[in-house]
């Protein structure tokens, strides 16, 4: 594959060939029919650059053909350089950025342990993780070990590739940690094994298969370049070049190697007799294996009709009835609360939620879920509340694995400016298009007293490129939301709730904010215009002379600016909320031209960077919003001092009016 391609990463699919094979042929339980079986065991891919191991493994399990090997890295090829999440071709995660693949698994292996509290052990499967020295060396290693370990996940075997080889390097020069003392120190069973010899790797799976109440890792010392041969016939294993580079391209003899190998360099890509018949039979025992689960299984449905009903709607993402104007929303609240007793609601109607907060669950308000439920301990999933701690790259990541798992809707919260820490997660689980859900609380310099750090300024900005940004189904990869008040939260969740195709997010605030009015006479069914990405919140005639808009906190600031320009000159106003822009955009060019007609000068509110609503200000219009951090200081201070009053926006408002007539 990777000589054909003149590109890509041979050396560890060719060390970590043994432990795959064994692992798919042996111990991997699927349906080579039906791969989306959802009691399937899993494998997480880590090191997504030894992607060619992973499909020439698929390939023997008849879930790929030599035809799409052969287009290895190719256009619109299902074997990509580094593997996209396919479960039709048992690919169960899109990996590249080292550390994020194991992550995900971890993730998997919760919602695992959750549904199996629920429905029993009859559906209990393992989570296989396989890991490079890179992933390792990730900081996240350290969130996934701290938190597998704590909650026992015992369903989870990771294969360790130790290769003592990086992309450019060895690894006895970047670190010499003791990787079995680390991950023994969060609780984990570990064990070393010769990661070629498929002995000891068949006797380690069955050892780890056995421990029930601890993760397990297994460290296989594994070679670099496993059988590769220079011109001469000479050993070019373990070197660094072969990480990264075609064997055509090193030192190593391509042709030399592949008949070192037993191959035929004119006929590389082959798979042999004896092999072909042996993996038929793997497949059939596996298929015997899935009959017998899936009578099983048919038998529980038919005892448990209710709860048969009940997972059947988990696994399909099915929602219960839900009416969130029956929640008691507080006046003139912080959205982060309106959030809160949104998520209390949920709590008690959705039954396979999970929610986590990294450490911050009584300040992101998620305990409004909490005390509705209990956190995960070791060994009990009875509640649905993960405690990540202080971790908002692992936590993300973890969630993004309980999506690709499927049955659980996974949330998760921290600060916005935390967010930062997310990014690398929330890109991939935008590619994977997995349906996970996001808070971020304390969503501007309002956050006051904690001063720049904790103030985002550049992040909403940031986050609106990935609704910029089409997945490969071609929608926006992202939703974004930043409400207006607690009925525009209300409905935000509604929206969260039913986008199964996508990651989506709220943006909340810390400090209360004044209700929206309504135009007629009941503000919760006005605010359902959140679903347009943007609808006018306030006019007082249909021929409006400017027209106002703004997301978040920003927006009742605009109403206030409103009344008081009509009350004092002859000017209409309109007020526009637009909680995202990637919605907006959207929708038909007529609702578009309904919400700004052209011609009206449009003047729009940011406690972000102006460049946030840049995209919707034509030529006659502007936007007010921040270009430098924050600071330290009572929020309402700040109000002030960076011009965010009505009095203010007035003033800028009237400058505008002047400069167009």
């Amino acid at each position: 594959m990777v000589e054909k391609a003149a590109s890509g990463h041979p050396g560890g699919a060719m060390g970590g060939a043994d432990f795959i094979h064994i692992l798919y042929s042996e111990f991997l339980n699927f349906d080579p029919d039906d791969t989306t079986w959802a009691f399937r065991d899993r494998m997480f891919l880590d090191p997504g650059h030894m992607s060619a191991m992973l499909y020439a493994q698929l390939t023997l399990c008849g879930l790929m053909s030599l035809e799409d090997i052969k287009s290895f890295r190719q256009w619109k090829s299902p074997t990509p350089g580094h593997p996209e999440v396919d479960i039709k071709r048992g690919i169960e995660n899109t990996s590249g950025p080292l550390g994020l693949g194991h992550a995900f698994g971890a993730g998997a292996a919760i919602a695992e342990r959750f549904l199996v509290q629920r429905f029993g052990e009859w559906m209990s499967h393992y989570t296989y993780m396989y890991i490079s020295d890179g992933g390792i060396q990730e900081e996240i290693s350290q969130g996934v070990g701290r938190i597998a370990g704590y909650l026992g996940l015992g369903n989870i075997i990771m294969f360790y590739d130790a290769n003592d080889v990086q992309l450019s390097t060895k690894v006895s020069d970047v670190t010499s940690e003791d990787t079995a003392k680390k991950y023994e120190s969060w609780h984990w069973h570990v064990i070393t094994i010769d990661g070629n010899d498929e002995n000891q790797i068949r006797n380690a799976i069955k050892e780890c298969q056995s421990e029930k109440n601890r993760p397990s890792l297994i460290i296989g010392r594994t070679i670099m370049g496993k059988g590769a041969v220079m011109e001469d016939g000479s050993s070019y294993e373990g070197q660094v070049e072969t990480h990264g580079k075609p064997l055509g391209k090193s030192k190593a003899s391509y042709v030399k190697t592949i008949e070192h190998l037993g191959g035929n360099p004119e006929k590389p890509f082959t798979i042999f007799p004896e092999v072909e018949h042996y993996y038929a039979e793997v497949l059939d025992k596996k298929r015997e294996y899935v009959r017998k689960q899936k009578e099983l299984y048919q038998k529980w449905q038919a005892n448990n009709p209710d709860r048969a009903a009940t997972l059947t709607a988990y696994l399909t993402g099915v929602l219960p009835k839900l009416d969130l104007s029956k929640v008691t929303l507080s006046p003139n609240d912080a959205t982060r609360n309106a959030s809160s007793k949104v998520l209390a609601y949920l709590a008690e109607h959705v039954g396979n939620m999970i929610v986590a907060s990294a450490d911050l669950s009584n300040s992101d308000m998620t305990d409004g879920f909490l005390k509705k439920t209990t956190a995960f301990r070791k060994g009990d999933f009875s509640g649905s509340f993960l405690q990540a701690g202080v971790s908002e790259l692992t936590m993300a990541a973890l969630s993004t694995g309980m999506a690709l798992h499927g049955g659980v809707i996974p949330v998760c919260a921290t600060f916005f400016a935390f967010s930062d820490y997310m990014k690398p997660v929330l890109r991939v689980a935008s590619l994977m298009e997995q349906p996970v859900k996001f808070i971020w609380t304390h969503d501007a310099f309002r956050v006051g007293e904690d001063g720049p750090t904790h103030q985002p300024i550049e992040q909403e900005a940031q986050l609106r490129l990935l609704e910029k940004l089409n997945n490969h189904s071609g929608k926006p990869s992202f939703v974004a939301l930043r409400p207006a008040d607690s009925a525009e939260t209300a409905k935000a969740w509604e929206l969260l709730l039913h986008t199964n195709d996508r990651p989506a997010g709220l943006i909340l605030s810390r400090q209360n904010i004044n209700d929206l009015p309504a135009l007629d006479s009941d503000r919760f069914e006005e605010s359902s215009g959140l679903y347009k990405g943007a609808y006018t919140v306030y006019e007082t005639s249909d021929d409006a002379d400017v027209i106002l808009l703004a997301n978040g906190s920003e927006v009742s600031i605009l109403v206030d600016a409103a009344q008081i320009i009509e009350h004092k000159t002859h000017y209409r106003v309109r007020v526009v909320s637009v909680p995202s822009e990637g919605i907006f955009r959207q929708q038909p060019k007529h609702y578009q031209h309904s919400i700004l007609p052209d011609g009206i000068p449009v003047f729009g509110l940011t406690a972000g960077l102006p460049v946030t609503l840049e995209g919707l200000i034509r030529d006659n219009g502007k936007v007010f919003g921040l270009n430098h951090f924050g600071y330290s200081a009572p929020y309402t201070v700040l109000d002030e001092k960076f011009g965010f009053t009505s009095e203010q926006v007035v003033k800028e408002v009237m400058e505008l009016i002047n400069e167009n007539n």
